[in-house]
């Protein structure tokens, strides 16, 4: 795979998609706070630092990965993203490797939306692993990822609407 985002292959990695109870500006206000991230994303400890330019491109998540004192420090970059449908990011999770992640937010309605995510490893270890393998482990885990993506959103929502 090349590391340019834009050649990823979605015919040959698994895409997994999930509709939300909460317009697509609520799921793209949840991806944009950086300090969410270790929230919905599986494997994600904690969260270090956020660039303040996040998520515009090229900006970056300190984050954490592991269970502690057996803690990795690495960082997730932004390689692509229109505002307020799609994030392209290269997460980096040593000594597993590097992959790249497309999150596409999709309104249905003016109070839900679908998220589709695809992930694949580009670099490391991960990477010498036959694609079909490796996807079989991606696909289970964005199933939780977004799972927890739309928790955040669908709460978050709520919280906005009914506040007095």
């Amino acid at each position: 795979m090349s590391p340019d985002p834009s050649d990823l292959d979605l015919s040959r990695v698994v895409i997994v998609r999930r509709d939300v109870d909460a317009p697509a500006e609520a799921v793209w206000d949840t991806l944009a706070d950086g300090w969410l991230y270790a929230t919905w994303v599986v494997g994600a400890s904690r969260v270090r630092d956020v660039d303040l330019s996040w998520p515009s491109k090229g900006s970056r998540i300190h984050h954490s990965s592991g269970i502690w004192p057996a803690l990795i420090s690495d960082t997730t970059e932004v390689l692509r993203v229109v505002v307020p449908t799609e994030l392209v990011l290269r997460a980096r999770g040593w000594p597993v490797g590097v992959a790249d992640v497309i999150i596409v937010v999709t309104a249905l309605s003016a109070s839900t939306s679908r998220v589709s995510i695809a992930e694949d490893a580009v670099r490391g270890p991960a990477a010498l692993v036959p694609r079909p393998v490796r996807q079989l482990a991606f696909g289970p885990r964005n199933v939780e990822v977004l799972r927890r993506l739309a928790y955040l959103a669908e709460g978050r929502h709520r919280q906005r609407v009914t506040a007095p």
